[in-house]
């Protein structure tokens, strides 16, 4: 049996997750739910595509997962299923797809259109959970729908290489529950331009002029301890989606704080690479 997977901006003081849950089990008892996360902003798009595309590779394929990100149906946000990289998405479309088909092409885009069905204020729990089960159950796509071409794209935030290559603008797509801010500038696209040239990341008024591997990778072990970099410190580094990420060592958001708050970067900010 396949797994169903929930991503969605609902949180967890309303009874919208519960509802939805109860609903699937309603229809397959025994099937696996997993959270990914109900935590996404508000109607956030790209917050969610970016979560979705770096869990969804280590569910088995044939998982379904459904999106309840901006699901509210209309003739500028239709309702689909998305096929592809051997998973199922369940979601509006609004582009919040489109990190994964960008890199993998979809074998299938299909339009929902069940019959005898009302238009609701909570299309996850009466319009998505009935598909996923379909899907979950074997059924095939072209019983719930027709195909769609149209599949959205978030194209807004493509970093913008300027300069003659010497420059890239990029944006904050994501900052975590660490206050880690992740920017939408992937290691190909800095490889690609870098050349072997020493650089800068400007965010505000930080400069940093080195990429790490990881977290610690800001700490010279070799040195004392009373002469190294450690917590409290901004770095950059290539995070486990391939991004180029902003951080300050072991910070605590709720405390002394993360780099967004400290480095004073939200969401849509600009972080600028200038290579020497």
């Amino acid at each position: 049996m396949s797994i169903i997977t929930l991503t969605t901006d609902f949180g967890y003081k309303d009874h919208f997750v519960g509802a939805v849950k109860g609903a699937i089990l309603s229809n397959l008892p025994d099937i696996p739910v997993v959270d990914i996360s109900h935590a996404i902003s508000p109607f956030n798009i790209q917050e969610c595509a970016y979560i979705l595309r770096n869990a969804y590779r280590s569910f088995p394929k044939g998982t379904v997962h459904i999106v309840g990100v901006d699901s509210e149906i209309s003739p500028e946000n239709e309702h689909i299923v998305v096929q592809v990289d051997g998973h199922y998405f369940v979601s509006a479309n609004n582009g919040v797809i489109s990190l994964i088909t960008s890199e993998v092409h979809p074998e299938k885009v299909v339009e929902i259109n069940l019959p005898n069905t009302e238009t609701t204020a909570f299309p996850v729990l009466h319009i998505f959970v009935q598909v996923a089960c379909h899907i979950a159950r074997g059924g095939k796509l072209e019983v719930i729908g027709r195909p769609l071409q149209g599949l959205k794209e978030l194209r807004d935030f493509e970093p913008r290489i300027t300069n003659e290559g010497k420059t890239i603008t990029g944006n904050v797509i994501y900052i975590d529950n660490y206050g880690n801010v992740v920017t939408n500038i992937q290691k190909s696209l800095f490889e690609a331009y870098r050349s072997g040239r020493d650089f800068e990341i400007l965010a505000r008024t930080t400069k940093i002029r080195h990429v790490h591997q990881s977290y610690n990778g800001i700490i010279n072990y070799n040195l004392e301890r009373n002469q190294r970099k450690g917590p409290g410190d901004a770095l950059a580094l290539f995070n486990s989606a391939g991004y180029i990420e902003l951080a300050i060592f072991k910070s605590d958001l709720n405390s002394v704080g993360g780099a967004s708050s400290l480095l004073g970067l939200n969401y849509r900010d600009t972080v600028t690479i200038n290579f020497l």
